[in-house]
């Protein structure tokens, strides 16, 4: 089967995040962007469909951390800037880390209580 430019498997390498090539031509363009050229340069890029996106690895809460988060959280849903700050400092965390899991706690509260109805 043909793979030049424009074919299932060249549109399939590109779709990837593959190196492209210049129609007609047998070597692989360089990427036209700095996004791109930085995509290109980060290892494991477009791996396998499905992976998480490139960036942060997935913070995994220790028991203690979890426990002064769902114990805050019972106290008020929203956590304010002087409490973020004061749990980001006890729990070594980042305030955008304290922030996102709150977010992610209330979507969970709201389903839950969705489920229970």
């Amino acid at each position: 089967m043909d793979k030049g430019p424009f074919s299932v498997e060249w549109l399939a390498q590109s779709s990837r995040g593959g190196a492209r090539q210049v129609p007609g031509e047998s070597r692989p363009c360089p990427p036209d962007s700095p996004r791109e050229r930085e995509a290109a340069e980060r290892p494991g890029h477009g791996a396998v469909p499905g992976d998480a996106a490139p960036g942060r690895a997935r913070t995994k809460f220790s028991a203690a951390q979890l426990q002064e988060l769902e114990r805050s959280f019972r106290e008020q849903r929203y956590i304010g800037a002087g409490e973020k700050r004061r749990l980001a400092a006890v729990l070594n965390l980042s305030q955008s880390q304290i922030k996102t899991w709150f977010q992610n706690r209330r979507m969970k509260f709201k389903r839950q209580t969705q489920d229970a109805r």
